[in-house]
């Protein structure tokens, strides 16, 4: 009986990396328009000018943690994510905790305010929340044209901060970001 439990669980594992990368690999066919040069490395520099600003990949997923120790039960012990890296961020958000988790080549973030800080997660959107990363090659334009269309920004400085949050149609939080790093 053990064994067929052990074996639905690596099933189980099986099918979810599957399904993580199927997605993975749907989300960047789709934002590099299905052309093989779009495939290649962002362009750079000049390059970039040429070309129409849009999302050129996925920086990250975060999922804000309010329970610790059953969301590292799941994602460490049920979904078979490894943890890789964990800080505690200074500056703005201060003494907020920083985990990487990464399952195959799958990265995402999990983060966790302070208890005596929960009181500063702020308006929906603000970067304590649920959401994910894209990243962008000029997010000058993008910026601008999601103004144009009435969806609010986190931040007028998107240009300058090199990156800004907004709520999409479902509620769903999206960020943008063009920044160089890792």
């Amino acid at each position: 009986m053990k064994t067929d439990c052990v074996n639905k669980k690596t099933e189980y594992k099986t099918g979810l990396t599957l399904i993580w990368k199927c997605i993975l690999a749907l989300m960047i066919v789709v934002s590099t328009g299905c052309n093989s040069t779009a495939l290649a490395e962002p362009q750079t520099g000049a390059e970039n000018n040429s070309t129409k600003a849009k999302v050129i990949g996925l920086r990250y997923n975060n999922v804000h943690v309010l329970n610790l120790e059953e969301t590292l039960e799941l994602y460490l012990d049920i979904l078979g994510f490894e943890l890789v890296d964990a800080e505690v961020l200074k500056g703005g958000l201060a003494g907020m905790l920083v985990l990487k988790v990464k399952a195959n080549d799958y990265m995402m973030t999990l983060t966790v305010t302070p208890p005596q800080d929960r009181h500063r997660l702020g308006p929906v959107g603000n970067t304590n929340h649920n959401h994910f990363m894209l990243r962008v090659n000029d997010i000058g334009p993008i910026g601008d044209r999601l103004k144009e269309e009435g969806y609010e920004l986190e931040n007028d400085n998107y240009v300058q901060d090199t990156y800004t949050f907004f709520k999409g149609p479902n509620g769903e939080i999206i960020g943008l970001s063009s920044w160089k790093g890792s």
